[in-house]
């Protein structure tokens, strides 16, 4: 990731923390609006993929972030989940996941949140994840460190998988394709204490953060889904990396973020499993 003194766009720390509360703020414009709307879902259609929803009130909420964020900061660019880009010339660009979880949401399994990231270049800087059912609010600023609402983060000490606790998802593509996470979320739960499945990534990622859990994995994952919690992990002193092995990358949709202490061992651990036959599952 990035280190503060290459910004060209941002001139002085005061612009990063006003940029941080903007994302604080968009968060907190979702938390309301996802609490208002609990169980009361209007509207739920599919885009396309098994599994993947949308409702009215991810629409909602992605369209009252993005008239805040244009009003705050109109030049900078935006990459929201349900309505694509809106490009300007800055080289920062908000990424917005109106809310994560939907199919949580849509249940009445309160498992859910918004989350709010900057990037530069392509390169999260900060961000902040809503987390309405627990009324948390996790936020990190490059080089400034991670909090939940006033508290600082750090990740957990964990320094062996044995003693951990782990969280992982499956991309919506798990129907079509071998490469599902499957037989990764098998052999771990045998080589830990356990391994979730929360249902949103960046909920995962703030508990990461938090040290609820001490690490994640996960692929098939969008922009939208990382761009917050990456640097949330980051800040708070976590490992955040490719998986099995290799650097963070943003467009790869793969992550590994965990307490530092375990990240070789869960990068040599996740890269001696084979994908389960489809037969054994179709």
């Amino acid at each position: 990731m990035l280190e503060i003194q290459e910004f060209e766009e941002i001139n002085s720390e005061n612009d990063l923390i006003f940029l941080t509360n903007i994302a604080k703020e968009s968060a907190l414009i979702g938390n309301e609006i996802l609490i208002k709307n609990y169980n009361k879902i209007q509207t739920i259609t599919s885009k396309g993929r098994k599994g993947d929803l949308v409702t009215n009130v991810d629409l909602e909420v992605e369209e009252k972030i993005k008239e805040y964020l244009t009003i705050k900061t109109p030049e900078i660019s935006i990459h929201a989940e349900e309505s694509g880009k809106l490009i300007k010339t800055s080289q920062l660009t908000w990424c917005i996941d109106p809310l994560d979880g939907t199919t949580n949401y849509s249940h009445g399994y309160p498992f859910f949140g918004t989350s709010i990231g900057l990037l530069y270049k392509n390169n999260p800087i900060l961000g902040a994840i809503s987390v309405p059912y627990l009324n948390e609010l996790y936020s990190a600023c490059i080089g400034k460190g991670s909090y939940c609402n006033d508290k600082k983060l750090m990740v957990s000490n964990a320094n062996s998988l044995i003693d951990s606790l782990l969280v992982t998802g499956f991309a919506y593509d798990r129907f079509d394709t071998e490469d599902n996470n499957y037989a990764e979320f098998c052999y771990l739960t045998h080589k830990t204490r356990g391994v979730r499945r929360g249902g949103a990534a960046a909920v995962d990622l703030a508990f990461v953060a938090s040290g609820k859990v001490d690490g994640y994995w996960e692929r098939g994952l969008e922009i939208w889904d990382l761009a917050a919690g990456a640097i949330i992990v980051k800040e708070a002193g976590g490992s955040v990396s490719d998986y099995p092995n290799g650097e963070f990358n943003l467009s790869s949709g793969r992550i590994l973020a965990c307490s530092p202490r375990l990240e070789e061992e869960l990068k040599m651990e996740l890269s001696k499993v084979t994908p389960l036959n489809k037969q054994l599952y179709t």
